[in-house]
Protein backbone atom coordinates (compact mmCIF):
# COMPACT_ATOMS: atom_id res chain seq x y z
CA UNK A 1 0.00 0.00 0.00
CA UNK A 2 1.07 3.58 -0.56
CA UNK A 3 2.45 6.28 1.69
CA UNK A 4 0.24 9.35 1.19
CA UNK A 5 1.13 12.90 2.17
CA UNK A 6 -1.85 15.21 2.66
CA UNK A 7 -0.52 18.75 2.20
CA UNK A 8 -2.31 21.92 3.30
CA UNK A 9 -0.90 25.41 2.88
CA UNK A 10 -0.76 27.52 6.01
CA UNK A 11 0.07 31.14 6.73
CA UNK A 12 3.55 32.60 6.37
CA UNK A 13 3.38 34.55 9.63
CA UNK A 14 6.32 32.62 11.06
CA UNK A 15 8.70 34.79 9.07
CA UNK A 16 9.41 32.23 6.35
CA UNK A 17 9.85 33.09 2.74
CA UNK A 18 6.22 32.33 2.00
CA UNK A 19 4.94 30.41 -0.99
CA UNK A 20 2.92 31.39 -3.97
CA UNK A 21 2.39 35.04 -4.86
CA UNK A 22 0.69 37.84 -3.02
CA UNK A 23 -0.38 35.97 0.09
CA UNK A 24 2.28 33.58 1.29
CA UNK A 25 1.21 29.97 1.22
CA UNK A 26 -2.42 31.02 0.93
CA UNK A 27 -1.85 31.69 -2.76
CA UNK A 28 -3.04 35.27 -2.54
CA UNK A 29 -6.71 34.30 -2.58
CA UNK A 30 -9.59 35.04 -0.29
CA UNK A 31 -13.31 34.42 -0.39
CA UNK A 32 -15.99 32.04 0.77
CA UNK A 33 -13.46 29.42 1.80
CA UNK A 34 -13.02 31.47 4.96
CA UNK A 35 -10.08 30.41 7.09
CA UNK A 36 -8.12 28.94 4.20
CA UNK A 37 -4.89 29.67 6.10
CA UNK A 38 -6.04 27.71 9.15
CA UNK A 39 -3.34 26.17 11.30
CA UNK A 40 -5.37 23.08 12.19
CA UNK A 41 -6.55 20.60 9.53
CA UNK A 42 -9.93 21.40 8.03
CA UNK A 43 -12.74 18.84 8.21
CA UNK A 44 -12.32 17.70 4.57
CA UNK A 45 -8.64 17.02 5.26
CA UNK A 46 -9.45 14.93 8.32
CA UNK A 47 -12.15 13.02 6.43
CA UNK A 48 -9.81 12.33 3.53
CA UNK A 49 -7.10 11.14 5.91
CA UNK A 50 -9.58 8.80 7.60
CA UNK A 51 -10.66 7.37 4.23
CA UNK A 52 -7.06 6.82 3.18
CA UNK A 53 -6.20 5.14 6.47
CA UNK A 54 -9.29 2.91 6.29
CA UNK A 55 -8.10 1.76 2.85
CA UNK A 56 -4.73 0.74 4.28
CA UNK A 57 -2.59 3.75 3.31
CA UNK A 58 0.03 5.22 5.62
CA UNK A 59 -1.00 8.87 5.91
CA UNK A 60 0.99 11.92 6.93
CA UNK A 61 -0.66 15.34 7.18
CA UNK A 62 1.55 18.40 6.69
CA UNK A 63 0.75 22.11 6.93
CA UNK A 64 3.41 24.05 5.01
CA UNK A 65 4.14 27.67 5.95
CA UNK A 66 6.88 28.38 3.41
CA UNK A 67 8.35 27.32 0.10
CA UNK A 68 11.03 25.41 1.99
CA UNK A 69 8.39 23.32 3.77
CA UNK A 70 6.64 22.59 0.48
CA UNK A 71 10.01 21.55 -0.97
CA UNK A 72 10.53 19.16 1.95
CA UNK A 73 7.23 17.43 1.11
CA UNK A 74 8.04 17.27 -2.61
CA UNK A 75 11.40 15.64 -1.85
CA UNK A 76 9.45 12.54 -0.78
CA UNK A 77 8.43 12.12 -4.44
CA UNK A 78 12.05 11.85 -5.64
CA UNK A 79 13.20 8.77 -7.49
CA UNK A 80 16.56 7.00 -7.11
CA UNK A 81 19.73 9.04 -7.45
CA UNK A 82 20.78 9.64 -11.07
CA UNK A 83 24.34 9.60 -12.42
CA UNK A 84 23.88 13.23 -13.56
CA UNK A 85 22.89 14.35 -10.04
CA UNK A 86 19.53 15.79 -11.10
CA UNK A 87 16.47 15.58 -8.86
CA UNK A 88 13.98 13.40 -10.75
CA UNK A 89 10.47 12.12 -9.93
CA UNK A 90 9.99 8.51 -8.88
CA UNK A 91 8.33 6.73 -11.80
CA UNK A 92 7.05 4.00 -9.45
CA UNK A 93 5.11 6.54 -7.34
CA UNK A 94 5.86 4.87 -4.01
CA UNK A 95 4.57 8.00 -2.27
CA UNK A 96 1.45 9.84 -3.38
CA UNK A 97 0.54 13.45 -2.74
CA UNK A 98 -2.83 15.07 -2.03
CA UNK A 99 -2.96 18.87 -2.08
CA UNK A 100 -5.83 20.42 -0.10
CA UNK A 101 -6.71 23.65 -1.89
CA UNK A 102 -8.95 26.58 -1.03
CA UNK A 103 -8.05 28.28 -4.32
CA UNK A 104 -6.34 27.61 -7.63
CA UNK A 105 -3.60 29.95 -6.44
CA UNK A 106 -2.71 27.49 -3.69
CA UNK A 107 -2.52 24.64 -6.18
CA UNK A 108 -0.31 26.78 -8.41
CA UNK A 109 2.00 27.52 -5.46
CA UNK A 110 2.67 23.79 -5.03
CA UNK A 111 3.07 23.12 -8.75
CA UNK A 112 5.48 26.03 -9.09
CA UNK A 113 7.73 24.50 -6.43
CA UNK A 114 7.46 21.10 -8.13
CA UNK A 115 8.61 22.63 -11.42
CA UNK A 116 11.52 24.37 -9.70
CA UNK A 117 12.55 21.07 -8.15
CA UNK A 118 12.46 18.88 -11.24
CA UNK A 119 13.15 21.21 -14.20
CA UNK A 120 16.85 20.84 -15.07
CA UNK A 121 18.85 23.95 -15.97
CA UNK A 122 19.44 24.35 -19.73
CA UNK A 123 23.14 23.66 -19.26
CA UNK A 124 22.36 20.24 -17.75
CA UNK A 125 19.56 19.12 -20.05
CA UNK A 126 19.58 15.28 -19.95
CA UNK A 127 19.37 13.15 -23.08
CA UNK A 128 16.26 11.33 -21.82
CA UNK A 129 14.17 14.53 -21.69
CA UNK A 130 11.48 14.80 -24.38
CA UNK A 131 12.40 17.20 -27.19
CA UNK A 132 9.23 19.30 -26.71
CA UNK A 133 9.65 19.70 -22.95
CA UNK A 134 11.90 21.46 -20.46
CA UNK A 135 10.99 19.16 -17.56
CA UNK A 136 10.10 15.49 -17.03
CA UNK A 137 6.68 14.03 -16.35
CA UNK A 138 5.79 15.50 -12.97
CA UNK A 139 4.27 13.22 -10.31
CA UNK A 140 0.49 12.94 -10.32
CA UNK A 141 -1.30 14.66 -7.46
CA UNK A 142 -4.68 14.36 -5.82
CA UNK A 143 -6.63 17.61 -5.45
CA UNK A 144 -8.88 17.99 -2.41
CA UNK A 145 -11.05 21.13 -2.79
CA UNK A 146 -11.79 22.74 0.57
CA UNK A 147 -14.73 24.80 -0.67
CA UNK A 148 -17.55 22.66 -2.12
CA UNK A 149 -19.41 25.75 -3.37
CA UNK A 150 -16.69 26.50 -5.92
CA UNK A 151 -17.58 23.34 -7.78
CA UNK A 152 -21.18 24.38 -8.40
CA UNK A 153 -20.46 27.18 -10.86
CA UNK A 154 -17.19 25.96 -12.40
CA UNK A 155 -15.11 28.54 -10.61
CA UNK A 156 -12.11 26.36 -9.82
CA UNK A 157 -9.89 24.11 -11.90
CA UNK A 158 -10.95 20.92 -10.12
CA UNK A 159 -14.54 21.57 -11.22
CA UNK A 160 -13.50 22.30 -14.80
CA UNK A 161 -11.59 19.01 -14.93
CA UNK A 162 -14.48 17.07 -13.40
CA UNK A 163 -12.35 15.86 -10.49
CA UNK A 164 -13.93 14.36 -7.36
CA UNK A 165 -14.64 16.79 -4.53
CA UNK A 166 -15.87 14.47 -1.78
CA UNK A 167 -12.96 13.55 0.54
CA UNK A 168 -13.67 9.83 0.34
CA UNK A 169 -13.83 9.97 -3.47
CA UNK A 170 -10.55 11.90 -3.57
CA UNK A 171 -8.96 9.23 -1.38
CA UNK A 172 -10.21 6.46 -3.68
CA UNK A 173 -8.86 8.27 -6.74
CA UNK A 174 -5.42 8.74 -5.19
CA UNK A 175 -5.18 5.04 -4.35
CA UNK A 176 -6.40 4.02 -7.81
CA UNK A 177 -4.48 3.30 -11.00
CA UNK A 178 -5.87 6.04 -13.27
CA UNK A 179 -3.79 9.13 -14.06
CA UNK A 180 -4.79 12.02 -16.32
CA UNK A 181 -1.93 14.03 -17.79
CA UNK A 182 -2.42 17.75 -18.45
CA UNK A 183 -0.54 20.57 -20.10
CA UNK A 184 1.33 23.15 -18.06
CA UNK A 185 2.16 26.73 -18.99
CA UNK A 186 5.57 27.97 -17.90
CA UNK A 187 6.58 31.62 -18.19
CA UNK A 188 9.80 33.59 -18.27
CA UNK A 189 8.93 35.16 -14.92
CA UNK A 190 9.72 31.85 -13.23
CA UNK A 191 6.16 30.80 -12.48
CA UNK A 192 3.54 28.48 -13.97
CA UNK A 193 -0.09 28.68 -15.04
CA UNK A 194 -2.50 25.76 -14.68
CA UNK A 195 -5.80 27.32 -15.77
CA UNK A 196 -5.13 30.69 -17.38
CA UNK A 197 -4.46 34.39 -17.07
CA UNK A 198 -6.61 37.46 -17.76
CA UNK A 199 -4.87 40.78 -18.45
CA UNK A 200 -6.68 44.09 -18.07
CA UNK A 201 -8.28 46.16 -15.34
CA UNK A 202 -11.68 47.65 -14.59
CA UNK A 203 -13.06 50.87 -13.12
CA UNK A 204 -15.13 51.15 -9.94
CA UNK A 205 -18.28 50.24 -11.86
CA UNK A 206 -16.66 47.07 -13.21
CA UNK A 207 -16.23 48.40 -16.77
CA UNK A 208 -13.05 47.25 -18.52
CA UNK A 209 -10.31 49.87 -18.87
CA UNK A 210 -8.49 50.18 -22.17
CA UNK A 211 -4.75 49.48 -22.40
CA UNK A 212 -2.30 48.87 -25.20
CA UNK A 213 0.09 46.01 -25.74
CA UNK A 214 1.60 43.79 -28.39
CA UNK A 215 0.14 40.27 -28.25
CA UNK A 216 1.44 37.43 -30.38
CA UNK A 217 0.90 33.68 -30.52
CA UNK A 218 3.67 31.81 -32.33
CA UNK A 219 3.86 33.79 -35.62
CA UNK A 220 0.38 35.35 -35.35
CA UNK A 221 0.09 38.95 -34.13
CA UNK A 222 -3.26 39.61 -32.44
CA UNK A 223 -2.40 43.21 -31.62
CA UNK A 224 0.63 45.26 -32.63
CA UNK A 225 0.33 47.54 -29.59
CA UNK A 226 -1.13 50.58 -31.36
CA UNK A 227 -4.82 49.97 -30.63
CA UNK A 228 -6.72 49.82 -27.34
CA UNK A 229 -7.43 46.46 -25.73
CA UNK A 230 -10.04 45.76 -23.09
CA UNK A 231 -8.77 42.31 -22.19
CA UNK A 232 -6.34 39.58 -23.11
CA UNK A 233 -7.11 36.01 -22.05
CA UNK A 234 -4.42 33.32 -22.03
CA UNK A 235 -6.06 29.94 -21.63
CA UNK A 236 -4.72 26.53 -20.81
CA UNK A 237 -8.17 25.61 -19.49
CA UNK A 238 -11.43 27.59 -19.56
CA UNK A 239 -11.45 29.60 -16.34
CA UNK A 240 -11.12 32.89 -18.20
CA UNK A 241 -13.18 31.93 -21.24
CA UNK A 242 -15.65 34.80 -20.85
CA UNK A 243 -15.59 38.49 -19.92
CA UNK A 244 -19.06 39.51 -18.76
CA UNK A 245 -21.24 38.19 -21.60
CA UNK A 246 -18.45 38.13 -24.20
CA UNK A 247 -16.83 34.82 -25.11
CA UNK A 248 -13.06 35.19 -25.23
CA UNK A 249 -11.72 31.63 -25.37
CA UNK A 250 -13.59 29.24 -27.63
CA UNK A 251 -11.52 26.05 -27.56
CA UNK A 252 -9.24 26.09 -24.49
CA UNK A 253 -8.26 22.48 -23.79
CA UNK A 254 -5.84 21.60 -20.95
CA UNK A 255 -4.61 18.47 -22.74
CA UNK A 256 -4.18 19.44 -26.40
CA UNK A 257 -0.61 20.76 -26.18
CA UNK A 258 -1.65 24.29 -27.19
CA UNK A 259 -2.41 27.60 -25.51
CA UNK A 260 -5.39 29.62 -26.72
CA UNK A 261 -5.11 33.42 -26.59
CA UNK A 262 -7.79 36.03 -27.22
CA UNK A 263 -7.86 39.83 -27.22
CA UNK A 264 -10.96 42.01 -26.96
CA UNK A 265 -10.70 45.15 -29.10
CA UNK A 266 -13.32 47.95 -29.02
CA UNK A 267 -14.24 48.91 -32.59
CA UNK A 268 -16.35 51.93 -33.56
CA UNK A 269 -18.86 51.23 -36.35
CA UNK A 270 -21.30 53.58 -38.09
CA UNK A 271 -24.79 52.73 -39.27
CA UNK A 272 -26.41 53.91 -42.48
CA UNK A 273 -27.82 56.84 -40.48
CA UNK A 274 -24.26 57.79 -39.50
CA UNK A 275 -24.83 56.87 -35.89
CA UNK A 276 -21.78 55.39 -34.26
CA UNK A 277 -21.61 52.60 -31.72
CA UNK A 278 -18.84 50.53 -30.20
CA UNK A 279 -18.75 46.77 -30.57
CA UNK A 280 -16.23 44.34 -29.16
CA UNK A 281 -14.12 42.46 -31.66
CA UNK A 282 -12.54 39.25 -30.33
CA UNK A 283 -9.44 37.92 -32.06
CA UNK A 284 -8.16 34.45 -31.21
CA UNK A 285 -5.18 32.26 -31.99
CA UNK A 286 -3.78 28.95 -30.77
CA UNK A 287 -0.15 27.88 -30.60
CA UNK A 288 2.74 26.60 -28.53
CA UNK A 289 3.78 29.96 -27.06
CA UNK A 290 2.53 33.50 -26.52
CA UNK A 291 4.06 36.84 -25.54
CA UNK A 292 2.53 40.09 -24.25
CA UNK A 293 4.39 43.41 -24.25
CA UNK A 294 2.55 46.24 -22.39
CA UNK A 295 2.88 49.69 -23.99
CA UNK A 296 1.31 51.92 -21.32
CA UNK A 297 2.98 51.05 -18.04
CA UNK A 298 1.74 48.28 -15.78
CA UNK A 299 -1.32 46.21 -16.69
CA UNK A 300 -3.31 44.46 -13.92
CA UNK A 301 -3.86 40.74 -14.36
CA UNK A 302 -5.13 37.60 -12.71
CA UNK A 303 -3.12 34.39 -13.12
CA UNK A 304 -4.85 31.30 -11.70
CA UNK A 305 -6.77 33.74 -9.51
CA UNK A 306 -3.67 35.50 -8.16
CA UNK A 307 -3.53 39.26 -8.83
CA UNK A 308 -0.46 41.05 -10.15
CA UNK A 309 0.73 43.77 -12.50
CA UNK A 310 2.65 43.28 -15.73
CA UNK A 311 5.05 46.06 -16.70
CA UNK A 312 7.34 44.35 -19.19
CA UNK A 313 7.30 41.55 -21.73
CA UNK A 314 6.07 38.21 -20.46
CA UNK A 315 6.19 34.97 -22.43
CA UNK A 316 4.29 31.75 -21.75
CA UNK A 317 4.95 28.40 -23.39
CA UNK A 318 3.24 25.02 -23.26
CA UNK A 319 4.72 21.93 -21.62
CA UNK A 320 2.48 19.18 -23.11
CA UNK A 321 1.33 16.59 -20.58
CA UNK A 322 3.80 17.81 -17.96
CA UNK A 323 1.62 17.47 -14.84
CA UNK A 324 -1.04 14.98 -13.85
CA UNK A 325 -3.98 14.40 -11.53
CA UNK A 326 -5.82 11.38 -10.19
CA UNK A 327 -9.21 11.67 -11.92
CA UNK A 328 -11.18 9.10 -9.98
Amino acid sequence: MYDVVLLTLGSADDGGAGCGTGGGCCGGASGPAGDECAETPRVPVLNCADALTAAGARVTTVTAHSDAEIDSVLARLDGPARPDGLDWPDEDAKTRLVVATASDGQLRAVMRRMVRRYAPPPSRRPADLAANRTLPDLPAIGILPLDPARGADQRDLAAQLGLPRDPAAVAAAVLGDRVRRLDLLRNDGGSVTLDGALLGGADEAGRPLAWRGRVEVDDTVLSNGDEPLLACAIGNAGGYAALSDVTLLAHADPADGLVEVAVAVPVTVRSRWRRSRVRLEVRRARGRATAVVPRDGEVPYLDDGVAGELGRKRSWWTEPGAWAVYPG
